[in-house]
């Protein structure tokens, strides 16, 4: 099964937001994602390469699955709460990524 993918990315550029960012997104945000979108898993972490930048991954079962999910209700509502919490201090873009090909290592196998 391919698969497809939601990347957020956002940038959180005053050092000062990023902490509180952070927890939001670990505690509230991440969690109401996947539970709304039904997403199969989720997964998110900062940039090592520019410590402002965030990003956070849906991988969800096909294209239309997730095309679903973006024309939904709700991803307008996490949308909403996302620019509520950080509108002017933390900008983002969305991609969608469809799967081409995906290796799994089996460890022990």
């Amino acid at each position: 099964m391919a698969g497809a993918w939601l990347v957020v990315r956002a940038v959180v550029a005053d050092p000062a937001d990023r902490a509180a960012f952070d927890q939001w997104y670990r505690v509230e945000h991440l969690p109401d994602a996947v539970k709304a979108f039904s997403a199969r898993s989720a997964w998110r972490g900062w940039s090592a390469t520019d410590p402002s930048i965030h990003f956070a991954h849906y991988r969800f079962d096909s294209l239309d699955v997730l095309g679903s999910v973006m024309a939904g209700p709700e991803i307008a509502n996490l949308i909403a709460e996302f620019d509520r919490c950080w509108h002017g201090r933390v900008t983002r873009t969305r991609e969608i990524l469809a799967v081409a090909d995906e290796i799994v290592e089996l460890k022990g196998s």
